[in-house]
């Protein structure tokens, strides 16, 4: 069968895209984006999304620019379920690193919640690597609509946006 290329592009998320988007989750989920786009518009952060030649978004996510000092932390990542494992947030990071290193920024961090540790092991492939845990808490909203406080432990991951890769068999 022949390989299909579908031509991806990124660009800035905007309020016009949540209706697209429910895929993303819940409304207290779509809620915080919502609240992101307004932090991009204010130069706090940096939100963006991937997007097929429909220009409906399949993948979104941001770079916060408020914490930590002389850091960038990649937040909100997330790819629509039925195009995961495909390259789709491997590009999306790449675009959020190349904008924390377009602000002259070194480092970039993320956060894995320890109950969903499947995307730490693309994160680590792509140089991040812990540099810590902490304790976390987000409203998190039920198939009823019930919302409840969620608390877990995160592991923490850090890269160094202006090291030099090594190349392949390198060590």
């Amino acid at each position: 069968m022949p390989e299909i290329v579908v031509p991806l592009t990124i660009r800035p998320l905007t309020h016009d895209d949540l209706p697209a988007m429910a895929w993303y989750g819940p409304p207290t989920a779509l809620a915080a984006v919502a609240e992101a786009i307004d932090r991009a518009h204010r130069g706090e952060v940096d939100y963006l999304a991937v997007c097929p030649p429909s220009g409906r978004p399949v993948a979104v996510g941001g770079a916060d620019y408020t914490k930590p000092p002389g850091a960038a932390t990649i937040w909100q990542l997330s790819v629509l379920e039925s195009l995961q494992s495909c390259g789709i947030g491997t590009l999306l990071i790449h675009a959020l690193e190349d904008r924390i290193r377009a602000r002259g920024l070194r480092w970039a961090e993320l956060g894995v919640d320890i109950n969903a540790a499947r995307p730490q092991v693309l994160y680590e492939r792509l140089g991040y690597t812990v540099s810590g845990s902490e304790t976390a808490s987000w409203n998190q909203e039920s198939a009823d609509g019930t919302v409840s406080l969620y608390e877990t432990q995160v592991t923490l991951l850090r890269k160094d946006l202006q090291a030099i890769p090594e190349a392949p068999g390198e060590s």
